[in-house]
């Protein structure tokens, strides 16, 4: 029998939201699949948040690595996340450890029953892929534009001699990577999370 787990989120700004509904349609989908329901992962949270700040997030995926998980069922995308970088960590980390990913509002799993890519599913990563490419140019083309005006308006850029970055800084700066250094999360799974460079997190470990 094919092992399953269920996740389900709303957002936590929207005290009316309930995610028993998420629950019951697929558990009714898991019971006509004969899928065993190991474990169902639930939490109210902005889909806004970063992973490491959403704790039911970070436990199924703990979870599914470590107990013979095949698949992580969801109603749709947006309850595994709204910010698109995240979501694309979370389908990697899962599409690495051979879990497909069950999207019922598409009716598509990420993997074949191969645990091979699904080509359906690629189409719609490569269009997320997409998106985020497009938020981070964005992003970056704010930050040349604020640097352009900054040089035009005398600013001056650039370390001063002798400067180092205060620890402090370095803390605030990788707060979220030194929540799940605390919780015991190895460096590899920190750096699929996060996305911050494994040399970057060596000097983080060293400041706890």
């Amino acid at each position: 029998m094919c092992r399953v787990c269920i996740y389900c989120r709303v957002s936590s700004t929207n005290g009316t939201q309930d995610y028993q509904r998420q629950i019951n349609d697929l558990t009714f989908y898991a019971s006509q699949n004969n899928y065993e329901v190991v474990k169902v992962f639930a939490e109210k949270v902005s889909g806004a948040k970063n992973n490491a700040d959403r704790p039911e997030l970070l436990k199924m995926i703990d979870f599914v690595n470590s107990n013979e998980v095949e698949k992580v069922l969801v109603c749709e995308l947006s309850r595994l996340g709204r910010n698109t970088l995240e979501v694309l960590k979370t389908i990697e980390i899962l599409n690495q450890n051979k879990i497909s990913l069950y999207i019922q509002n598409y009716n598509i799993e990420t993997l074949t029953p191969t645990k091979e890519i699904n080509p359906m599913s690629q189409f719609l990563i490569t269009i997320l892929a997409e998106v985020a490419r497009m938020e981070r140019k964005t992003i970056r083309e704010r930050v040349e534009s604020g640097y352009k005006n900054h040089l035009a308006n005398g600013g001056r850029v650039g370390r001063k001699i002798g400067y180092r970055k205060d620890n402090e800084i370095m803390k605030n700066q990788y707060s979220e990577d030194i929540k799940l250094l605390k919780k015991g999360y190895s460096l590899r799974n920190i750096q699929k999370i996060t996305g911050t460079s494994l040399n970057t997190l060596q000097k983080v470990k060293q400041l706890i």
